[in-house]
């Protein structure tokens, strides 16, 4: 059976931002925003193993930590939807300071 295919709420913006990852176990490693918007993003994280559903904690250098849960994984890249929207401005201030350099190979 199939899920059916939800439209996202917002656009996300291209960026490349460097983040520490936490799972709910205590696993911790470091990785890359590559897109965002208020309710989530995609990440990439080589030296961790995600799962559907698994609950982490991702922290931009220089922001506060924020949770979510892993929506989607495809090799080392994994969708997170936020437990709490992050506000639109600071997700633009983040877009604009942050600018895309391309995705990795692989995705």
């Amino acid at each position: 059976m199939s899920r059916p295919i939800i439209p996202r709420r917002s656009v996300r913006k291209p960026v490349s931002m460097t983040v520490q990852c936490r799972t709910h176990s205590g696993l911790r490693d470091t990785g890359e925003i590559y897109d965002l918007s208020p309710e989530g993003c995609c990440i990439q994280i080589t030296g961790m193993f995600f799962k559907v559903g698994g609950r982490i904690v991702l922290r931009p250098n220089g922001l506060e930590a924020f949770s979510g849960v892993v929506r989607w994984i495809s090799g080392d890249f994994a969708g997170v939807e936020f437990d709490r929207p992050l506000y639109g401005p600071v997700v633009d201030h983040l877009a604009l300071h942050n600018p895309f350099k391309g995705m990795p190979r692989g995705f």
